[in-house]
């Protein structure tokens, strides 16, 4: 009696394989996609903030933050009193990821908040509030502006104004700086710096190997 001979065809077999290639291919191009959609939304966070500032220049003939008058042109409005003596001279003074309620970069989401131009409370008066006031990214990292002339983070950017966004993976960091500039995260209006390093006289570095996996903060200058 002949034993019978169990087990897959060459067939069955390279049908299996077919269908987990495309199931890994669908897989690896929903993580691209989600990928590029991340990097769209850090894009238009860049773009926003800008519109901010020139559409609260526009209508008060003030930068928000810095608008001595900030009381006056929107109703609840807080006016900066840090750094002492500064307000009102067209420049956003205080660090871009200030936690300080009195600086102008702090006051500048309240500004432009209630002149209704950007969404989010304009008060807070617990940590969870102020955790919720400080606008985020796709990856949960702070979104702040300040003046180019008070930037210390990273040296040799022009302008007027920089924002400045952080825990940027190094592989998003390169994609933003391609769609936002030339590409390049060590030269151009957007540059890069590695998340917790900055100081007085840090250069931005090219993005490369592991660096892709790293956070960084990352700034564009206009």
């Amino acid at each position: 009696m002949k034993k019978k001979q169990t087990g897959f065809t060459l067939i069955e077999l390279a049908i299996v394989l077919v269908i987990i290639g495309l199931l890994l291919g669908g897989v690896l191009k929903g993580q691209e996609l989600i990928n590029s959609a991340k990097v769209k939304n850090m894009a238009s966070d860049f773009k926003n903030t800008q519109v901010y500032i020139y559409g609260y220049q526009d209508r008060f003939r003030a930068v928000p933050g810095d608008d001595a008058n900030a009381a006056t042109h929107v109703t609840n409005a807080t006016t900066a009193t840090t750094p002492a003596g500064m307000i009102g001279n067209g420049l956003i003074n205080g660090e871009w990821d200030s936690v300080t309620p009195t600086d102008e970069s702090f006051l500048f989401w309240q500004h432009v908040r209630l002149a209704g131009l950007a969404a989010g409370p304009t008060t807070f008066a617990t940590a969870a509030e102020l955790a919720l006031y400080q606008p985020r990214n796709a990856d949960g990292g702070r979104i702040g502006v300040q003046s180019v002339s008070t930037m210390t983070e990273i040296t040799g950017m022009t302008g007027a104004y920089v924002i400045c966004s952080g825990g940027i993976l190094g592989r998003f960091a390169r994609q933003l700086d391609t769609t936002l500039d030339d590409g390049e995260t060590s030269t151009g209006s957007v540059r890069a710096v590695v998340q917790g390093a900055p100081g007085p006289g840090v250069t931005s570095a090219t993005i490369v190997g592991a660096q892709e996996s790293v956070p960084y903060v990352v700034c564009m200058a206009f």
